[in-house]
């Protein structure tokens, strides 16, 4: 292994060397894909079970992207990359392969640290700045502990190292004064989150844990957030201000409505759910949110998938949302300007500050739209620069909160929006064009499947029952195929006689 001009791998190299492994923490997805690939590039680690390892990574989707490929590569050499943009089954291989020491050497974003318990013999902080609302600055101290803390496994290491990597002398210094002497930020409470709070209040008074005001005020007065905040008139007033917003939207009743009462008034105040506040609160949405659901939902009449997505990806449970680019905003204005009048929100005014949080929902709403009408992860990766993992939290939660609309659409009765919502879900959970939803009701088949049997002219369940055997086989398989003529209601007697002329070729994997 020749030594490097970068002090990171030289560093990766020497624990290579002694027999011990590494975690290198880096601020961002494409700096720690490049520093993994640059560190692989020095290794001359090779074995079976890194070939293995290597080819189940690639495999984890059922179309690789790039970053698999490149993934791929590195873990041949017991290099690997970590972060948010990795699909779950990827981080699964990866972190129990580091665990039984596979792996030597994972790049990774400080995400690790906080989520994972994989330590190491080496903690090594390639970066203690990150870009925030005021450029460069330094990460918070907890967060350099958390980095540091993975250094050293209890009951295998009687030490560990974390090292910090710096450029001079000065800013040594100021890493020994700022991380190693300086004291971890302040906790503080996070009731102190208006849409948490405001969820707070309503799950309280829908469990019927406090009864009235002065219940209320009970209970908040024993929590750290009054503690930390240390003034219950304004907290009073606080508390008073939520339950006017969610009296205001119809998801509890108040013995009275007015915004500010005397601390008499909130005492005597009862306090009850309503059905629609209730079915809000077991959802676990916020208040906001749900209220944007229901004011959107009632005035749509057909609406259209961009849509609906658009709506979702309007509340906080999406954020972090797709950030515009300044050489996209005129692209993604005139994709808004096509889509205005679908839309179930109307378009701020561009010199609004809510604007700029509408056109970032718009283009997320665009990547996910895309989605469904079977754009692959590839293509999804060039354009949106999102990767599969980001792609599939993304999926999830628009999963949740369409689910959400649709169990509020019922107690609101609004019934003609409830099919779009269902198969909006499953055109997101599948990836799938409206056109393959008939298909994706048969077990073992995915979009890719359905795609194929749909380009072959099988189109619905009817066109499966009279399809030749031998023809479903040669396009999905012989098993898939035998399973879903049973599904079917049609029994195959012989299936041993069934050929599968697909035999040698790559299955499809498109669960």
């Amino acid at each position: 292994m020749a030594k490097s001009g970068d002090d990171v791998i030289n560093i990766a190299l020497d624990t290579i060397k002694i027999r011990k492994q590494a975690l290198v923490f880096i601020n961002s997805k494409r700096g720690a894909e490049k520093q993994a690939e640059d560190i692989s590039k020095k290794t001359d680690l090779i074995s079976a079970k890194l070939n293995d390892l290597s080819e189940k990574v690639l495999k984890a989707l059922s179309h690789p992207t790039k970053q698999c490929e490149r993934l791929s590569r590195c873990i041949k050499k017991g290099i690997a990359f970590h972060h948010a943009g990795l699909a779950q089954k990827q981080k699964t291989l990866i972190e129990d392969a580091f665990r039984d020491g596979t792996i030597k050497i994972i790049c990774c974003t400080p995400t690790l640290a906080a989520g994972v318990d994989l330590p190491a013999f080496r903690s090594v902080m390639k970066d203690l700045k990150r870009f925030g609302n005021y450029g460069m600055d330094w990460i918070p101290v907890l967060e350099y502990h958390q980095m540091t803390g993975r250094a050293g496994r209890p009951g295998k290491e009687t030490f560990g190292e974390a090292i910090s990597i710096t450029s001079d002398r000065d800013q040594a210094d100021e890493i020994i004064e700022r991380y190693v002497h300086g004291q971890p930020e302040e906790i503080y409470s996070k009731l102190a989150v208006e849409p948490v709070l405001r969820t707070a209040i309503l799950s309280l008074v829908s469990s019927g844990f406090v009864k009235d005001k002065k219940d209320l005020l009970k209970f908040f007065s024993k929590t750290f957030y009054a503690h930390q905040f240390g003034d219950m008139q304004r907290i009073e007033s606080i508390l008073n201000n939520m339950i006017g917003l969610l009296s205001s939207f119809k998801f509890i009743e108040s013995s009275t409505t007015d915004e500010f009462v005397s601390a008499a008034e909130l005492e005597d105040n009862k306090l009850k759910a309503t059905r629609l506040g209730r079915r809000v609160s077991e959802l676990y949405l916020d208040p906001v949110s749900a209220n944007r659901f229901t004011t959107s939902l009632t005035n749509a009449v057909k609406p259209k998938p961009i849509a609906l997505i658009h709506m979702l990806c309007r509340t906080g449970e999406m954020r972090p949302l797709l950030r515009v680019k300044t050489k996209e905003w005129g692209i993604i204005e005139n994709q808004l300007a096509e889509h205005t009048d679908e839309l179930l929100e109307k378009e701020p005014n561009s010199y609004d500050d809510e604007y700029s949080y509408f056109i970032s929902a718009f283009k997320t709403s665009l990547m996910l739209n895309d989605w469904i009408e079977e754009k692959d992860e590839e293509y999804l990766l060039e354009t949106y620069d999102v990767r599969p993992g980001e792609l599939r939290v993304k999926i999830d939660n628009a999963d949740w909160l369409c689910y959400g609309c649709v169990e509020l659409s019922k107690i609101l009765n609004l019934r003609g929006v409830v099919p779009e919502l269902n198969k909006l879900r499953l055109r997101l959970k599948n990836g799938v064009k409206e056109e393959l939803l008939p298909l994706l009701r048969l077990k073992g088949v995915g979009r890719v499947r359905a795609r194929k049997l749909f380009n072959n002219k099988i189109k619905d369940l009817g066109h499966v029952k009279k399809a030749d055997l031998q023809k479903l086989a040669n396009l999905i398989g012989r098993a898939v195929a035998i399973s879903i003529k049973e599904q079917v209601g049609i029994k195959v007697k012989d299936k041993a006689s069934v050929k599968d002329q697909a035999k040698g070729q790559q299955k499809i994997g498109d669960f």
